[in-house]
């Protein structure tokens, strides 16, 4: 397979996609002013971040729209090769993806609400596909600890395929009595990385996975040399991550950034305005699919950690102090954690000596 090191070969651009973002926030913020019309005001920080940020009425709430992607297109081939469905697991994926920004400012999930949209409503003619859905979307909701609100359910035929379903929604998440939302705006040289595992694919990378999957004789039937196929570890669930977050609030900690690594990778280490340097000595151990996706693309290891989550998928900055008691209470939660850096002063970076990866301020801008 010829070399892939970036999305724009299997049809998604980063830097047309980010430019069109940065230009919608441009606009976004010339509404800002309209809030004080209901006693309200913004977080202006928050602008851009994983979640916008905004108080009234006495509270501190963050608010995100999100969406799965094409992740659900697997699942479709995968059922019909197979007849087995993920579409449970598809769901957890969306509410993940929803829930995992809104986290990120320092908020817990109150509500999130559902957007699934087809190309034709016979989609949900499939009962056990559709009722799979359903109940997963209700799982991971309350795994997250919010109520799921409602949504919608448009067809849209000739704007989505008939064969497919687009899933997305929001959160609305309540940032505690007496906390400040988590901005990255107080990171300092001398705090330390904490990193949480993913599970594998979660729900960024789906188009890359196509794109390999496509090239290969056996397709998502390939066998990894687990004996999985390609299309059963490419459907595993994403980590939902408000638990963590949620007990990591009830604590005296105060972190000074939080965030999901999905899409430009560990460069998401770096989203945080601070000018420092983030040094990470140790990484989770690469997830067996995301191996493969990495060596069929033939991408070295500056462009997976760049292009996929390679295991790491979350990341907590906090005072050095705090950071053996951080990585215990995400373990006391259920999930894979250790201290993995630490914070240095420096231009805006992120790097693994380790594995010879380092990725610079003007790297994730251009990404």
């Amino acid at each position: 397979m010829a070399k892939l090191g970036s999305y724009q070969q299997a049809g998604v651009n980063y830097e047309v996609l980010d430019r069109v973002k940065s230009e919608a926030i441009r606009r976004a913020r010339s509404t800002s002013h309209l809030l004080a019309a209901v006693g309200g005001s913004e977080a202006p920080e928050s602008r851009g971040a994983s979640a916008y940020v905004f108080s009234v009425g006495g509270l501190k709430l963050a608010i995100v729209v999100e969406g799965l992607g094409t992740k659900s297109m697997i699942a479709e081939e995968f059922l019909a090769l197979t007849g087995i469905s993920r579409f449970a697991d598809i769901a957890a994926d969306a509410v993940g993806a929803i829930v995992n920004d809104v986290v990120s400012v320092g908020s817990v999930p109150l509500v999130v609400t559902a957007y699934f949209s087809t190309g034709d409503a016979a989609w949900y003619a499939d009962e056990r596909r559709s009722m799979e859905l359903l109940a997963g979307w209700q799982r991971a909701c309350e795994e997250s600890g919010a109520t799921w609100g409602g949504g919608e359910s448009p067809a849209l035929p000739g704007l989505v395929s008939t064969q497919g379903i687009e899933l997305g929604g929001s959160a609305l998440g309540l940032i505690p009595e007496g906390r400040d939302p988590v901005l990255g705006h107080g990171i300092e040289p001398g705090d330390r990385i904490v990193l949480l595992a993913s599970s594998g694919l979660h729900a960024n990378g789906a188009s890359l996975a196509r794109y390999v999957a496509g090239e290969l004789p056996k397709g998502l039937l390939t066998p990894l040399p687990s004996g999985r196929s390609l299309g059963e570890a490419l459907l595993d669930p994403s980590v939902l991550y408000p638990r963590f977050v949620r007990e990591l609030l009830a604590t005296d900690i105060r972190p000074r950034f939080l965030n999901g690594v999905t899409g430009h990778g560990l460069m998401k280490v770096m989203r945080a305005p601070t000018q420092v340097r983030y040094v990470i000595d140790t990484v989770p151990e690469v997830p067996e699919v995301l191996d493969f996706l990495a060596r069929q693309s033939e991408m070295s290891a500056q462009e997976a950690y760049g292009t996929l989550n390679m295991g790491i998928g979350y990341v907590a900055v906090v005072a050095a102090d705090d950071a053996d008691r951080t990585a215990e209470i995400a373990r006391a939660a259920g999930y894979a954690a250790f201290v993995a850096g630490e914070v240095v002063a420096g231009d805006r970076s992120v790097a693994v000596p380790s594995l010879g990866v380092e990725y610079r301020d003007a790297d994730y801008r251009a990404s």
